[in-house]
This record gives C-alpha cells, structure tokens and sequence, in this order.
C-alpha cells in the first residue's frame, strides 16, 4: 500500500494519482458533459458528504426514511470513496470525480466489515433498496460489491429496477488468483458486470472474470480513502474502482443526452468501447472491452439505436453458458498488447504494484481458481468462444 496522502495539503499529489482522468481525456469530455443532471445510487458502506469532494454532492434527503439508517455514517470508507470516484468536485484536496456535476444518493448496506448486532439487524435489506431506488428518479445504481449468493428477492428486485429504466453496474470481484467466481450481482440479469483494468488496458491478474464480464475501466493504482477515518487516501486496487468509474461515464453520456434510455446509454458505451475483438463475440476478460465515454460525447449526432432495445438482451433473456474455470493460461510467446486508443491516451502509473486490493465489501466467495490472459494476441479466441449464449 503507498503511504496516505491527507486531503488538503497534497491536492496536487492526489489529482496527478488519478491517472485515468488523463488517460480518458476527462478535461475534454467535462467540455460536453459533467453529468450534471444525473443521479447515482451508491449502495455500498454508507457515503459521508462532509469530505470537502462531497459537499453539496450527496443528496441524503432523497432516501426513504425507511432505508436510510446511518446511510452518511461510513463503516469502513468505501462507500465514501466511490461517490467521489464518481461525483467528487475535487474541493479540498478531495477525489475528482470523473462525473463531477452527478449527484449521489447513499444507501448503507450489510457488507463485510459492519459490526454490531444492532448496526446489522437495522441495514437495510439489499432487494428492498434496489426497489426503492427503483421507483425513484435515479438513473444509475452503482453496486460495488460481490457475494456468492442468489437471492431471489434481489434478482426479482434488478429486474424490475430493469424494467423501471435504470442503468445498473457492479464489480465481477477481485479473487482471480485463488478462487475465480463472478458472484451477484454482476451475475444478474440486467447487471453491467465490470472488470479492471491498467493504464495500458490490460486486464488485472485480480480481476475475475467469464461470461458476467460486460466491460473493463480503470481499477489500478486509484486513490481511495484509507479506512473510515476518512484522513488520507491510499492508492488501492479493485473492480469496485472501475465499477464506480464506468458509473461515472454513464452518467457523462446520459447528461449530455437526457432523453435516452438506459438501453441507448448501454448500447452507446458498447459500441464504442476500447476492443481488437469483433463486438458480437465478447471476451471472458473484458466484455465488450475498455469503456471509453469520449467516444460518444465527441460526436453530438451520435445515435444510439433503439431505446426499447436491450443490447444485451441475448445474455439477459437466457443466461450466458460455458465454464471458464479452467481457462487456459497465456504461453509466454503470445506478447499480448492492448487495443490501440482503447482508453484515449496513457500515463505512468501512479503508484506500484504493491497496492492494496480492495476486497472489504465481498459477500462470500465461491468458485475454483483459474489463470488469467490479458486482452490481445492470439490466446484471446480460446476464451472468447466460451462466452456465447
């Protein structure tokens, strides 16, 4: 883990770590779009909006009273940490946000790390937020989480959020290396399922991955809060990262076109994403591939097809088949490459290999251990094979 950096006082050490802010071209998209008009739901550990990047950010009044138990009282920091990923302004020596005009709603669920029987018994059932969430006018529900467990009563409740027109994202996990298992819920239907990524646009070694991946954003070498102190911000790792991050550049495209569905938002963001793979036969790693909001806000004219059409309507209707568990490993000949422009530029990396996973918010974990490939040369068609429905 890097040495913390507090708030303040290292302002410009903190922004210079946000290395996908340059590498995605943010200062040019917040020309088009900041999000400015679009709600995310961060259901996570609860989310402060007393840092100096969440002030004004955070709209605690929106949550049902029913649902808002300790909602801005952060048990570990991770919540807080995604709504700035997402929607922080930067004040204070804060995370900017790579949809800094977005608006948060909080909701504080039972993830690994809450303590205290009373602090269990009165979080707020996961289905129940989703359905509230739901039947208000939030456009984007961010789940940075992962477990192991289907509960019907939260896949009954992410298909009707589906059906309510929201846009809903979730990390595929970070245990790649021992026990690859994408669990829920990216494993829903209707759930983007986001992987991570580096600077170069290679998958992480942590990142899990098969059929449930539906792209790759950034989620190494990125500042978060380090516990829930909320004091520095260490530079960490995880697909809860990216997952916050392809979030965020939902919120840009749907800001910059109110009118669209969350089909048309989804259909866009695949269309343009970063790949050297034909976009009907997607990767176990990558998904469609690297999310690249840019590629859509640079083009006012862009259409996105039509809004009643579900663009991944052929995994969400049948589920997506094929074990990838014993994927096979990439030889050391293949020297594998990223896609050219996939993330709109690079930079050097902020911070070392020795970063912290960011594995605090996983639900029980399951599944056998796999090996990883990174995204291009020749080993990539043995998996993607795998990943038709």
């Amino acid at each position: 883990m890097s040495a913390g950096v507090a708030p303040g006082a290292a302002a410009t050490e903190v922004r210079s770590q946000q290395w996908y802010l340059s590498a995605m071209k943010a200062d040019e998209m917040w020309k088009v779009s900041t999000g400015k008009g679009v709600k995310v739901a961060v259901v996570d550990t609860g989310v402060d909006p007393d840092t100096p990047s969440l002030k004004g950010q955070v709209l605690v009044d929106e949550v049902p009273k029913a649902l808002a138990y300790k909602a801005t009282e952060d048990y570990l920091g991770h919540g807080t940490s995604m709504a700035e990923l997402i929607a922080g302004t930067g004040d204070g020596g804060g995370l900017m946000g790579l949809a800094p005009g977005a608006k948060i709603v909080p909701y504080r669920i039972e993830l690994k790390g809450l303590k205290g029987k009373t602090d269990k018994e009165k979080a707020p059932d996961v289905a129940a937020v989703v359905k509230a969430i739901a039947d208000s006018d939030v456009k984007i529900i961010n789940m940075s989480f992962t477990g192991g467990i289907d509960d019907p009563d939260v896949r009954a409740a992410v298909r009707y959020a589906q059906s309510r027109g929201k846009l809903m994202f979730a990390g595929t996990g970070n245990d790649a290396e021992e026990k690859n298992f994408i669990g829920y819920p990216a494993a829903y239907p209707y759930v983007v399922g986001v992987a991570a990524s580096d600077e170069s646009g290679t998958v992480a070694k942590f990142s899990e991955h098969g059929n449930y991946v539906d792209f790759a954003a950034p989620g190494l070498h990125i500042p978060t809060w380090c516990d829930k102190t909320l004091r520095s911000y260490c530079t960490n790792k995880g697909t809860s990262q990216s997952t916050a991050i392809a979030s965020a550049s939902a919120a840009l495209v749907w800001s910059a076109h109110p009118d669209w569905t969350a089909n048309q938002v989804l259909a866009s963001l695949i269309d343009t994403a970063g790949r050297d793979w034909a976009k009907d036969d997607p990767s176990t790693y990558l998904g469609y591939g690297l999310i690249r909001p840019r590629k859509v806000l640079e083009n006012s004219d862009y259409n996105p097809g039509p809004p009643a059409t579900d663009p991944l309507a052929k995994e969400n209707a049948a589920g997506v088949e094929g074990d990838t568990s014993a994927a096979p490993s990439a030889s050391a000949s293949t020297s594998p490459q990223a896609p050219k422009d996939t993330s709109g530029g690079s930079t050097s990396a902020a911070a070392s290999d020795a970063d912290s996973s960011d594995s605090t918010t996983m639900w029980v974990a399951l599944g056998a251990a796999a090996a990883v490939l990174v995204i291009g040369g020749g080993a990539f068609a043995v998996i993607r094979s795998r990943r038709s429905a």
